[in-house]
């Protein structure tokens, strides 16, 4: 277990560098019961992704992509934000946290509550026709391998992006400049190894923000401060700590950050 003393030096260290953003990966929701991609026994150790989630390999016969996917698609509802999610959403609503930046997929950050999130993956909760463009909100969607559009009888896709696609410019643009502009980037349950999330913790450190790190074991995020564990247990602990340190400095007629916290 991290021991208090430590998650205390790094909630210090984070409200004297105020603005936080945060940049969460796969780890973050494993304990919500959703496993991660590349780990031993991820779905990309099953399935090789060039067949079953390539933009080409989904062109060519989108049913493959859908007999993976498709049961997890239509129970997203199944799976609730932990802890872990929770303690993300009450930064942000403490006006301790600008910004969360995800690579995840699955939503489960703004049914924790949070509101400023950039998805740069996409997210599976969008399914589109490639044929008219009608929207449709997962899991309420069409049956099929691969589902139809009720309209035209289009392939539906999720809006999320698959291996060969760019990432969308206006969510990749977004998390440059917040990488680039805070005061402290919190990394989350990512690999920190697939591009180009990857390049935000240096971006970060390169305009001289403090990295921290919560995970399970150290990534190539090159944070100064790692805590060890996992996001479920952490976060929530140091939530609490960064409230209390907040609490200190403003006792002592310190105020750092763009916005003065609130709801603390």
């Amino acid at each position: 277990m991290v021991p208090a003393s430590l998650i205390e030096e790094a909630a210090r260290a984070i409200a004297a560098r105020l603005p936080l953003v945060a940049l969460t990966g796969a780890g973050i929701s494993v304990e919500s019961g959703i496993p991660p991609f590349r780990s031993p026994g991820g779905l990309w150790e099953k399935f090789d992704p060039a067949v079953y989630a390539s933009i080409e390999a989904f062109r060519r016969d989108p049913s493959k992509y859908w007999s993976i996917r498709g049961d997890f698609i239509r129970r997203l509802d199944d799976f609730i934000p932990n802890p872990g999610h929770i303690a993300l959403a009450e930064l942000e609503r403490a006006g301790l946290l600008r910004h969360l930046i995800t690579q995840n997929i699955d939503g489960l950050h703004q049914k924790a509550g949070s509101r400023s999130v950039t998805e740069l993956h996409g997210s599976l909760r969008e399914i589109f026709c490639l044929a008219c463009n009608r929207r449709y909100h997962a899991p309420h969607i069409p049956p099929g391998t691969p589902p139809r559009c009720d309209d035209c009888g289009g392939v539906l896709k999720p809006n999320t992006v698959l291996f060969g696609e760019a990432l969308p410019a206006e969510a990749l643009e977004r998390a440059i400049q917040e990488a680039a502009t805070c005061g402290c980037l919190l990394v989350v349950g990512t690999s920190a190894v697939v591009q180009p999330a990857a390049s935000l913790p240096r971006i970060a450190r390169g305009n001289g923000a403090l990295v921290v790190e919560v995970n399970l074991e150290r990534s190539p995020a090159g944070a100064e401060l790692f805590l060890e564990g996992a996001a479920g247990v952490i976060l929530p602990r140091l939530t609490d700590a960064l409230r209390g340190s907040i609490r200190l400095r403003q006792s002592k007629g310190t105020r750092h950050g763009e916005d003065p916290p609130r709801n603390l």
